[in-house]
């Protein structure tokens, strides 16, 4: 890797705790391995799983990075042997497997995608986890169709920022719940067709009065302390779909009977223990089926704030705030 330097900044974080055992370090340059490049970063996106990571709650997979970070924007500074899906100098985003929150990131080339046109290194940043996610489990799992509709649960956080503006542009009627007047505020300027504060009004009656025969998906991010809600929130042939348990991971005396009665499908994924290919064919419907949409303006991402990659602390006490709307990035270099 000729003309790059042997060793890099990035975010250590020990042996894992509150934002504050997050600090800048300096280790070496990654290599790629066949099949991948390495992209000097210029903006990371920072995510929930990021932050359970940290905690230590979520260790990466075998073989990937201990360095936190999953999504990343920059230019390909080295290329591993086999990829000619990009070339020195290409900038590209990217769904990572670790690693993000440095100056230099390795990546399997079928998780990567070039920058979506008039979008910058922040804005590219901050759309694969979110992207990927949706895509795979909204539309995927969830099997979102044109005239169905949805309950999208935090839909301020960039999952539910991105599910909402996804799901209009695929023609579905939308709900989403947040929990302040203001969140509902903006859910609706993101083109959700009804917002439901949740710490003022029981959801699921308010799906009842809105869609009186229930929604067609449910897309949870708040797990068993929502469960048996969700399943009155939906229609005959309704599903549930699961991508993570801020609210708990076991459901207590469930009533599984609406289940059977509405004939109900239960699902969920996570993303990260995928393989690169089942990565790389979902990168390859979003550039076939979203990125074009990107570059028409039509799903921008909605930026909340930006810190510099040595105050990823700082980004990651935001985080766990939930006090932001959108999403949180890291600026690395220039």
């Amino acid at each position: 890797m000729a003309g790059l330097p042997s060793n890099m900044t990035f975010i250590a974080h020990g042996e894992g705790g509150g934002p504050e055992v997050m600090v800048p370090a300096t280790g070496p340059v990654p290599q790629p391995a066949a099949g991948e490049v390495l992209v000097r970063v210029l903006a990371a996106g920072v995510n929930r799983p990021d932050v359970q990571q940290r905690k230590g709650l979520y260790p990466p997979p075998p073989g990937a990075s201990p360095v936190l970070g999953l999504e990343i924007a920059g230019e390909v500074a080295a290329l591993g042997e086999g990829v000619s899906r990009f070339a020195m100098g290409d900038r590209v985003c990217a769904l990572v497997n670790g690693g993000g929150y440095a100056e230099y990131c390795t990546v399997p080339a079928t998780q990567a995608l070039h920058w979506p046109e008039g979008f910058d290194a922040i804005q590219a940043a901050a759309v694969p986890e979110n992207l990927f996610t949706v895509w795979a489990n909204l539309f995927g799992h969830g099997r979102l169709a044109a005239g169905e509709s949805v309950l999208v649960h935090g839909g301020t956080s960039g999952i539910g920022v991105t599910a909402i503006k996804l799901a209009k542009a695929f023609g579905a009627r939308v709900l989403a719940t947040a929990g302040s007047p203001e969140k509902c505020a903006a859910i609706l300027s993101f083109g959700a067709d009804a917002a439901i504060d949740y710490r003022q009004q029981d959801f699921a009656a308010e799906v009842k009065r809105l869609a009186p025969d229930g929604v067609d998906v449910v897309l949870d991010m708040v797990g068993a302390d929502y469960f048996q809600r969700n399943l009155r929130c939906l229609a005959k042939d309704g599903r549930l779909v699961l991508i993570a348990f801020l609210g708990g991971h076991e459901v207590e005396k469930a009533d599984i009977r609406p289940i059977m009665v509405k004939r109900l499908t239960v699902t969920g994924s996570t993303m990260r223990p995928r393989t690169a290919a089942e990565k790389g064919e979902i990168a390859d419907a979003l550039e076939q089926k979203v990125w074009p949409l990107l570059a028409k303006g039509e799903l921008a991402p909605v930026i909340h704030a930006t810190f510099p990659l040595a105050e990823a602390a700082a980004a990651h006490a935001l985080m766990e705030s939930s006090t932001h709307i959108g999403k949180i990035t890291l600026r690395v270099a220039e």
